[in-house]
């Protein structure tokens, strides 16, 4: 199966004032096309770095991170950039939807970043939004949605430029329980379709919806 994010020996440093403190010390993780993989941890674990890390929006201190066999350590933001666009969606605990637009906007801004053109674009928003069963409120402003009709737009939106990764921070985590479980049964859905997801988390709730697949636990910044 072939390897799709490689973490190697990956440290990720930050200077606050005078005080070096090391967020992720020597993380090592390989991630397979296909994989359904839960990062856990708590608050100040280091598991919202090595989101970062492993979603490219940031890179390591030491180490190398791998996508797709190519080295994007030492690639400059907009490089990373484009890297993201193409090959990643990402579905944000707080939604980070545009408030002044519709939620069919909202999935189009992907795919106008890329390059597709405004008609195409509008076509494939409204299939996104049929697959997410949220055709009928298109037209409607995030403030005008549930939270998890928000975190379906979200979805929506993280599928427009059909990235083979979702990286999930927190998806259930502004939401009620009931909906918690129907967002990760959609997303769960989507990894059966083929999708690489990597889901962070500190819900042990989630924990349920793994079955077989690989659950790692960081603490201190270090996979346990």
């Amino acid at each position: 199966m072939k390897s799709v994010i490689k973490l190697t020996d990956v440290y990720k440093t930050y200077m606050m004032g005078s005080v070096e403190v090391q967020a992720v010390r020597g993380i090592n993780l390989e991630i397979h096309s296909g994989d359904f993989i839960i990062l856990m941890g708590p608050s100040g674990s280091g598991k919202s770095t090595a989101m970062n890390l492993i979603g490219c929006l940031d890179t390591p201190s030491q180490g190398s991170i791998f996508l797709d066999g190519q080295d994007i350590s030492q690639l400059d933001e907009s490089k990373l950039a484009q890297i993201r666009g193409k090959k990643i969606g990402f579905v944000f605990q707080k939604f980070n939807l545009l408030p002044a637009l519709t939620a069919k906007e909202n999935v189009t801004i992907p795919m106008i970043f890329q390059g597709i053109p405004e008609s195409e674009a509008n076509q494939r928003a409204l299939e996104l939004l049929r697959l997410v069963e949220l055709q009928d409120r298109s037209h409607h402003k995030p403030n005008e949605l549930s939270g998890g009709e928000q975190q379906r737009v979200a979805i929506a939106r993280a599928l427009a430029n059909d990235p083979e990764i979702i990286l999930a921070d927190e998806p259930t985590g502004n939401l009620d329980t009931n909906t918690g479980n129907t967002i990760m049964e959609l997303l769960v859905s989507l990894n059966k379709k083929g999708k690489t997801l990597i889901v962070v988390t500190h819900d042990p709730d989630v924990r349920k919806f793994a079955k077989n697949e690989k659950v790692f636990n960081i603490r201190d910044g270090k996979l346990i």
